[in-house]
């Protein structure tokens, strides 16, 4: 997937009317409907979305300014913010998710070329790594509504940066797996991966959603043949 901010904007924009048109055809109530996350209702799910981009507006803000312009004021913003806005009505939740992406991207389409070189502290990123951590939460929390939108709907390019980016945070001292993606030529590494390292095979939107947590691996191959191995929770 490309790197190039803007270009990454127009995957932002088309993948949250995806979602939007998803929660439009959610009934009444549903905010109260369990999502499949563990302990999250529909409206967690939504009201998260929403607060992610105030908090990804915030940082664009701080790389456009200079002025220090934190993702969340507080260490607990997030989870309050979910939890205040959980409840609302279903219309009022996608009101809120069209009107926090427009600021969003009004954010994005403010920045001068100079701006998305800005090292964000914390993250250890550059602003121009904001769009595509903003796609990443779009498209998994759609996942995440239960409603039929699944990895499988995941473009090639998205489903690959994400792997790959699953891959390089992983941790030395966890799972050694190698991961041969169908299609990619050079397999990839996890952890301290030896010749004797479980392998682990077959699409790679069936990685990256075993990875992540969103999906069983069901069409997944192991080899030397047995159960997949277990992965830390992602996210």
């Amino acid at each position: 997937m490309t790197i190039d901010p803007l270009v990454l904007m127009t995957d932002v924009d088309q993948a949250t009317e995806r979602l939007i048109r998803t929660a439009e055809g959610l009934e009444p109530g549903a905010e109260s409907a369990p999502a499949p996350l563990p302990g999250w209702t529909i409206g967690h799910v939504l009201t998260h979305v929403a607060r992610n981009a105030d908090s990804l507006t915030n940082l664009l803000t701080w790389a456009r300014t200079g002025v220090e312009t934190p993702q969340y004021p507080t260490p607990t913003a997030r989870e309050e913010g979910i939890e205040a806005g959980r409840s609302r009505p279903i219309a009022e939740q996608i009101a809120d998710l069209r009107e926090t992406h427009e600021r969003f991207a009004d954010a994005a389409a403010a920045m001068p070329a100079q701006a998305w070189t800005f090292h964000l502290p914390h993250w250890g990123k550059s602003a121009a790594y904001v769009p595509w951590a903003r796609l990443r939460e779009v498209e998994v929390h759609h996942v995440d509504l239960g409603r039929g939108y699944t990895p499988e709907d995941w473009s090639d390019a998205f489903a690959l940066r994400m792997l790959r980016e699953i891959v390089s945070g992983a941790t030395s001292d966890g799972p050694a797996l190698e991961l041969r993606p169908h299609g990619l030529e050079h397999a990839l590494t996890m952890g301290k991966a030896t010749a004797g390292s479980p392998v682990v095979g077959g699409p790679t939107r069936s990685l990256a959603a075993w990875l992540a947590g969103r999906g069983d691996g069901a069409d997944l191959t192991v080899s030397p043949d047995g159960e997949l191995p277990p992965v830390p929770k992602w996210k």
